[in-house]
């Protein structure tokens, strides 16, 4: 009755058009009713003590870094690098595309920042070379959700607070299944394009190689500052989100200098403007992971479960699963803040590492940003590459395919994930 209440009342308030900030509270509300404990005092307090943390500071400061990233050129240099390196090749563009989402996802952690600029920079260049729109739509918003997994990534700072696991070590645990993400959609690429009759554009000298290798090396430093200070213990990934919101701003004001003083405004709006978004949620969610404890839903979980609680592997599917239904109606964000405090005593009660769970948890989540119907990032790709959602959901199918590929291989095979892990953290 409990978990009906809970879920029926959070569905509900989403079916009629409430903000998920504010379903999240009324059902909170509700699951204090329902438990006679309703008190607006308590209500408050749990709002409060959950933007009431350090390691959240990290969100606002990547998002930040993120805007000045798009609007200060850096973005746009290392498109101009990725194509001087790969654009030659049959089918380039589209390798260009993964190799660019790659290195963006190790600046920003943004899946919608990434997905927009890629949109706008890369899709007219594809579809004028004669690839087809909503392929080439696909495989953009498909590259765009690598951002949540390779550091530093918004997700993992989120489930690291919620679930109270290492930030530091679900960044490090997060690389190697970034790239082969990446990978998965090359090798997809590969076969869908290799009968097409494109030509790709002519190859880079070694001038303008070196020329664009110039302009994107203080690109590419900061995702090298970041993950070395990272692993050297220079500084916490707080601080490390400082450090990018500063080094960008430093970079596109007087390296690039495509950032004046009069624009720092509107950046800092911008920034602020989603931040606050993803706090709010953050701090509304915490109402219900406090009655979530209280109500021990855990429990009753870890009792449907129980069938596959001898075996991790099975355990591990089930619940890929049941998030990835999930992943169809609701937004990353508020899925991890909801899911996490319910799943994570199941995991810890079946002895399965909580990094390498979280790190399958946030590319299952960061792959449902690209399943319809809602679907974040297909909206974006469709709104800035100005193409219908059917035919960006058509382009999307064989690439997230691929990734739910990589996604299963992980859960089989955990060495994938804890083997790199060990050997980055010493």
């Amino acid at each position: 009755m409990t978990v009906a209440i809970f879920l029926g009342s959070l569905l509900l308030a989403m079916a009629i058009g409430i903000p998920i900030a504010y379903a999240l509270l009324l059902s909170g509300a509700a699951l204090m009713w329902h438990l006679d404990l309703f008190d607006a005092q308590i209500l408050a307090q749990n709002v409060i003590n959950g933007a009431d943390s350090f390691p959240l500071l990290a969100v606002p400061f990547f998002m930040l870094a993120g805007e000045i990233m798009n609007v200060g050129g850096l973005s746009r240099r290392i498109v101009k690098l990725a194509l001087a390196l790969v654009g030659h090749m049959p089918g380039g563009l589209g390798y260009v595309t993964i190799m660019d989402a790659v290195l963006l996802a190790a600046v920003s952690g943004s899946a919608v920042a990434d997905a927009a600029a890629l949109a706008s920079l890369l899709l007219p260049m594809m579809v004028a070379a004669g690839h087809d729109k909503a392929r080439s739509a696909g495989l953009i918003a498909s590259a765009g959700i690598i951002a949540p997994v390779i550091p530093p990534s918004i997700g993992f700072v989120i489930f690291g607070v919620a679930a109270n696991v290492s930030i530091s070590k679900l960044f490090l645990a997060g690389i190697v299944p970034g790239v082969l993400l990446g990978l998965s959609l090359a090798v997809t690429w590969w076969w869908l394009v290799r009968n097409e009759k494109v030509q790709p554009p002519p190859k880079a000298s070694r001038a303008e190689l070196l020329k664009a290798l110039r302009e994107a090396v203080w690109a590419l430093g900061l995702p090298l500052i970041i993950l070395v200070g990272l692993r050297m213990g220079v500084f916490t990934p707080t601080e490390a989100a400082v450090v990018a919101a500063v080094y960008a701003l430093l970079v596109a004001m007087f390296v690039y200098r495509e950032i004046g003083v009069r624009q720092l405004a509107g950046i800092f709006q911008a920034s602020a403007r989603t931040s606050a978004i993803v706090m709010f949620l953050v701090a509304a969610a915490m109402v219900s992971a406090w009655l979530i404890t209280v109500a021990d839903l855990p429990t009753k979980v870890i009792g449907m479960l129980e069938p596959f609680m001898g075996n991790q592997t099975l355990l591990l599917v089930a619940i890929m699963v049941l998030v990835m239904v999930v992943g169809t109606a609701m937004d990353m964000t508020p899925t991890i803040l909801i899911l996490t405090p319910v799943l994570m005593p199941v995991v810890k009660a079946a002895g399965i590492d909580p990094v390498y769970f979280g790190v399958l948890f946030i590319i299952n989540n960061a792959i449902g940003l690209i399943t319809p119907p809602v679907g974040t990032v297909l909206n974006v790709v469709a709104g800035v590459g100005r193409i219908s959602m059917d035919q960006v959901t058509r382009g999307v199918l064989p690439f997230m395919l691929a990734q739910f590929f990589v996604m299963f291989l992980l859960v089989v095979f955990p060495s994938i994930v804890m083997v790199p892990l060990r050997w980055l953290t010493g």
